[in-house]
């Protein structure tokens, strides 16, 4: 695996500006974040005129044109293109969402696409989700039970039961809510943060499962799960329209109730 390593200085310098083609009259200027681990140079913003009759709707068609016909160097995680996946998700003037979902024509002026906060960066616009991803191990999202399935069919849920899931299941684990958190940013060696308490929660909340004590236990824990400060940029950020903030206030009810 990579070495993955912060720019030597957090201050980004002026980078190259490229003119959108001869004849363009109607543009609009992207100012990209570059970095680049081997060159040793600090990080700097790129400045693309797009000519935007020439270019699809979205932020993301935007990045794969500066890519397929600007700068080839330019380096984003994209797959899907319809809000799904989760991999294009970055910070794109000023708040984190999905460059495949933001509107060109949402943004006034100049568009200022940056990698997710407060995240190491690998090059340009990819942040290291390594750590994210192992506190999502962490809380063991899958279905854990100690009886034996049905023979002859699934787990059977009641429809009640699985509208308990409604707001959950839609995550696509994008982790823009995590990396608007601020007290993600201060305590993120400790705190799972908003997705991951949010997926964790969805298997509290599973009528199938049958560790929900052993789950809430595991959260049971002054930083896990209680730094948690009820500021909402989570919920404010999301994508998917989810609301992350409720599913972790779910969890703290339910701690308070076995206590009591």
């Amino acid at each position: 695996m990579a070495e993955f390593r912060l720019p030597k200085h957090s201050k980004v310098k002026p980078g190259r500006t490229f003119p959108a083609v001869a004849g363009a009259t109607r543009t609009k200027n992207f100012k990209v974040y570059r970095w680049n681990p081997d060159d040793g140079e600090n990080p700097s913003t790129d400045t693309f005129e797009i000519d935007l009759d020439a270019c699809g709707p979205m932020v993301l068609d935007a990045l794969v044109k500066i890519k397929n016909e600007i700068d080839p160097t330019l380096t984003f995680r994209r797959s899907c293109r319809e809000g799904i996946c989760g991999s294009c998700a970055m910070n794109i003037d000023g708040t984190n969402t999905l460059a495949c979902l933001k509107p060109i024509a949402d943004v006034k002026g100049e568009v200022r696409i940056n990698p997710l906060p407060h995240m190491l960066v690998v090059k340009d616009l990819v942040p290291d989700l390594s750590k994210a991803y192992a506190q999502l191990r962490s809380i063991e999202p899958w279905l854990k039970v100690d009886t034996p399935a049905p023979p002859d069919s699934e787990r059977l849920q009641s429809k009640e039961e699985r509208s308990q899931l409604d707001g959950m299941w839609e995550c696509i684990l994008c982790f823009c809510c995590t990396t608007s958190c601020p007290s993600y940013w201060w305590n993120g060696d400790r705190y799972l943060g908003p997705a991951v308490l949010l997926q964790a929660y969805r298997w509290i909340a599973d009528s199938r499962d049958e560790r929900t004590g052993e789950r809430l236990d595991a959260l049971q824990d002054p930083f896990k799960l209680y730094r948690c400060h009820t500021i909402m940029n989570c919920t404010q950020t999301c994508p998917k329209g989810l609301n992350p903030a409720k599913a972790i206030s779910k969890i703290k009810q339910l701690l308070v109730e076995r206590q009591g």
